[in-house]
């Protein structure tokens, strides 16, 4: 089948459509269907009606967009009407969901007047928080949008006019700063006199550009003064009237610095682009065939061409989904009246901001593992950059307290953190960690230090004072990496071929002297092997902690600090725990890597070890041991292990959270089966703390998890070592480095 073919499907397969509603509250009883409905659902109804500001407070009003279309000019289709828009319009509401968490109710009104769409939609203010306006036919749609905004108590919104200002905006400030050009200083040639291009030039003049710089051109040219006085263009194209005698898009073009196209594919010609000035700027944006193609502009001329388009098979696509999600998100969460200049305006300045910054791994991911770093090739972020939402709505949002359109104020910090925890329970746990190693950064050796990964991790640890990392390895090999990466940052680098390490090949002999390793021996291992070099940094005390695993088998990067560290002083038992996080629900699994065939006194050590780190979490631990059976269902000599392991615990008066078993897992993670056929448990909640019999139960555990049940995993974290070492697993990407590290921060400051 060919796309149409595969959409129709798509959109067809049961339940049609794309969007549905859910309940957010439960349903499963009398009395909840009493609360949402009749009769307690008087009670806030009767607070609202005597502080119409708490509608926000006990409704879904202040998470809730309407897309409001007649479809008169739907994208690419034309005026295909009201019902025909429909899809389009659900997708918006998609968008609005998948990228900032807030709910839309599509409208599709089969009104073409102003006046009788503006009443309809002022009419459904109550139930709104804001009012995207989509796909409607200029000129209309700057009078719909202009009464809407004045005669409307919360955000209007027309994204056919400002989401392609905005986006572009960013993409101008970059390209500008890339081709060394004055923003106040360039020549702007518009293709297109819509909705977007209108909307678009007076965007970039509020960025900074100059209004006498700007010539407009429409399908008759370019726009004059005297086609004004003529009567040939209407009121919002006369506003970029130009002086002089006109003539055609090639001759505005001829010198121009930046080229904007919002029009049609296919009228630009390569002879057009190399009349252009030095080092041009080219937004080709026409759907789905832009202006001139991508391959055409960069082949025209051999200087640098920074060229954008409205299509995701080409760098530097201008997608509105960078915008519209992230403006209302910010303008919700204060209670906006509007969203302003201000506010887009500081949305641009946090996109352009964000395409700076290092890349996601599962951004790079994404998008075909083609590098993604600022220059001419990205001047934009990607929009499915998780990113996005943290950076923008928090500047969106206190452009609008500080222009004075909010209607609460908010902290950005805690809001920012808010953020991310809509994005997943894992963010919103790392945060927890992220903050306490912020407050006292320790030193962290990267030991495979030469790795791209580590290296940008450890620009990160250090841009976001996490960490001060050390990176072992080659040092002119880092530092040739971190240049081409464009990381400009001075990592500390201990190489073992320019630097004198033989101070920690005697240690390591003093430690392992009677383990079969002579003093050559010991001294070329730290030479040639960095995580024996990194495990004796630490054990020395040089460094505060360790990170290793990213290269290597798990056992062979884990043999080295397990020689050279070993466990606590009060322990044996070292164990590897995962961290899954589901969407209202955190689990740590152990042990998940280490001990192949834990004895009871073992499992009782695992699960101590992983009640203190679910606390470094702010997770206060209920703890379960597994098995295939409840509580003496079964009895052999796999079923006791468990058991006696609850016994140990029991007996410790220093174990001062609930631990029970044997268990199953379901009875272990559901209230309903713990708290009703097992009353007599020790614990009175589902366990967040799943301690498996062996490590072919909790590798294969943890992992069913993951993948069937859509946790996200954070780990391995190794518990029981003297010294904090975590090790990786090969593969990981940048984030989980510096979780780990973050992690191993916090291990140390305690």
């Amino acid at each position: 089948m060919g796309l149409d073919d595969d959409a129709r499907e798509y959109h067809r397969q049961e339940p049609p459509g794309k969007i549905a509603i859910e309940t957010t509250k439960p349903t499963n009883t009398q009395r909840d269907l009493s609360l949402a409905y009749s009769p307690g659902v008087a009670a806030p109804c009767r607070d609202i009606a005597a502080d119409p500001e708490a509608v926000f407070e006990y409704t879904a009003k202040g998470n809730l967009v309407a897309v409001v279309s007649n479809g008169s000019a739907v994208l690419g289709l034309g005026n295909i009407g009201a019902a025909a828009s429909k899809p389009v319009m659900e997708g918006k509401g998609v968008l609005f969901k998948r990228f900032a968490d807030i709910d839309v109710f599509d409208i599709e009104l089969d009104i073409s007047e102003v006046d009788p769409f503006c009443e309809a939609v002022k009419a459904m203010e109550p139930t709104f928080g804001g009012v995207n306006l989509e796909d409607i036919k200029a000129p209309e749609c700057f009078k719909i949008e202009e009464r809407l905004r004045e005669e409307m108590d919360v955000p209007v919104f027309h994204d056919d006019q400002h989401g392609t200002a905005i986006i572009s905006g960013a993409a101008l400030m970059n390209a500008t700063e890339i081709s060394g050009k004055d923003l106040s200083e360039i020549e702007i040639v518009f293709s297109g006199a819509g909705a977007s291009a209108i909307a678009t030039a007076r965007f970039y003049v509020s960025l900074g550009a100059r209004k006498e710089n700007i010539t407009m051109c429409d399908s008759s040219g370019i726009i004059t003064e005297e086609r004004v006085a003529n009567g040939e263009v209407n009121e919002y194209k006369s506003q970029f009237a130009s002086e002089g005698d006109g003539g055609d898009l090639a001759d505005a073009m001829d010198g121009a610095d930046v080229f904007v196209g919002l029009s049609v594919g296919g009228i630009v010609s390569q002879e057009m682009v190399r009349s252009m000035g030095a080092d041009p700027i080219i937004f080709a944006m026409a759907n789905p065939d832009p202006e001139i193609t991508y391959e055409d502009a960069k082949n025209a001329r051999d200087d640098t061409v920074i060229m954008a388009t409205g299509r995701s098979d080409y760098p530097n696509m201008v997608n509105n989904v960078l915008g519209f999600p992230f403006l209302f998100r910010g303008a919700l969460d204060v209670r906006a009246t509007e969203i302003n200049e201000d506010m887009k305006r500081a949305a641009a300045e946090a996109l352009a901001e964000l395409a700076r910054k290092d890349v996601p791994d599962a951004v790079v991911k994404a998008y075909g593992d083609d590098p993604l770093q600022f220059g001419p090739d990205y001047v934009i972020p990607k929009p499915l950059d998780p990113r996005v939402l943290f950076e923008v709505a928090p500047k969106v949002a206190d452009a609008a307290m500080e222009s004075g359109c909010a209607r609460a104020e908010i902290d950005l910090e805690r809001y920012r953190e808010r953020l991310e925890a809509r994005l997943g329970k894992s963010r919103e746990m790392m945060r927890v960690v992220l903050n306490k190693a912020k407050s006292n950064p320790k030193r962290i050796a990267l030991a495979e230090g030469t790795d791209e990964k580590m290296i940008r991790a450890a620009y990160q640890l250090t841009e976001q004072g996490i960490a001060e990392p050390v990176l072992l390895g080659n040092a002119d090999e880092i530092t040739r990496t971190a240049d081409r990466l464009g990381l400009s940052f001075q990592p500390e680098i201990v190489d073992p071929s320019t630097r004198d390490v033989t101070a920690y090949g005697d240690r390591l002999h003093e430690l392992r002297k009677r383990k079969g390793i002579t003093r050559r021996e010991a001294n070329e291992l730290v030479q040639r092997d960095t995580n024996y070099l990194g495990s004796v940094m630490v054990k020395a005390g040089d460094v505060d902690a360790m990170l290793t695993g990213l290269t290597h088998h798990y056992p062979s990067a884990l043999r080295p600090p397990l020689q050279v560290i070993g466990s606590a002083a009060d322990t044996d038992t070292i164990a590897g725990v995962y961290m899954l996080t589901f969407k209202n629900r955190v689990i740590f699994c152990a042990d998940t890597t280490v001990n192949q065939d834990p004895d009871a006194e073992t499992l009782a050590e695992v699960t101590r070890h992983t009640a203190e780190l679910a606390r470094r979490f702010n997770v206060e631990p209920r703890a379960a041991m597994l098995s295939y059976s409840n509580f003496g269902s079964v009895d052999n000599e796999g079923t006791r292990k468990p058991r006696e392991a609850v016994e140990i615990l029991h007996e410790d008066s220093a174990v001062d959270f609930p631990v029970d078993g044997e268990m199953q897992a379901d009875t272990a993670v559901v209230d309903d089966i713990l708290n009703g056929t097992y009353e007599f448990s020790e614990l009175d909640q589902a366990a967040n703390v799943l301690v498996f019999p062996n490590l072919e139960a909790g590798n294969i555990g943890y992992k069913l998890l993951q993948r069937l049940g859509g946790a996200e995993a954070i780990g391995p974290m190794l518990v029981g070592m003297d010294e904090p070492v975590h090790v990786l697993q090969r593969g990981d990407e940048v984030k989980d480095i510096v979780n780990l590290a973050s992690v191993a921060v916090v291990d140390a400051q305690e």
